[in-house]
């Protein structure tokens, strides 16, 4: 029992020995490795979660110009269209402008035309008159002239065609 003891009692002193040199040399890693390896690990920690967030920044200013191109594109195709059809209401505008002055020009011109003839015809029957009545009386002052026989209608006839011929020209 002895040995036993003896055995114990050295084997707690080593115990101790042992244990007092592991927490020695726990207090120096600790110390010297531990420490320095936590503050590197948390600087890591740290860099890695502002690049994160500076990623995620990016991303979402990335995403809000796209949202902003996206929205100034639909706003140029919206501009472009309204120019488009602004243009095409202007021209048809114009279009129907210069289709009614034609008309009305036309319109002009047929009722000018109109009234031109209506003068020429006007005039030409005045004219028609003057004849007619100078023909009737020549007829007659030839006829109280003389006293006609069929010889004599004859050559007043042939006189007055000379005189109409004479006349138109």
């Amino acid at each position: 029992m002895f040995v036993l003891a003896e055995s114990n009692s050295l084997y707690v002193g080593d115990q101790i020995f042992y244990l007092v040199s592991f927490i020695i040399l726990a207090l120096l890693v600790w110390h010297f490795a531990w420490k320095p390896v936590t503050q590197m690990m948390q600087k890591r920690a740290d860099k890695i979660a502002n690049d994160i967030d500076t990623a995620q920044q990016s991303r979402e200013e990335a995403e809000k110009l796209a949202a902003q191109r996206q929205a100034e594109l639909k706003g140029t195709k919206a501009e472009a269209a309204k120019i488009v059809d602004d243009a095409k209401k202007s021209g048809e505008s114009q279009r129907t402008q210069i289709v009614e002055t034609a008309q009305q020009d036309a319109q002009n011109l047929k009722e000018q035309a109109r009234r031109d003839a209506d003068q020429a015809r006007e005039n030409a029957l005045r004219s028609a008159k003057d004849d007619v009545a100078n023909l009737s009386i020549e007829i007659a002052s030839k006829l109280i002239q003389k006293q006609l026989n069929a010889d004599d209608q004859q050559a007043l006839i042939d006189s007055y065609i000379e005189g109409l011929v004479k006349h138109e020209s």
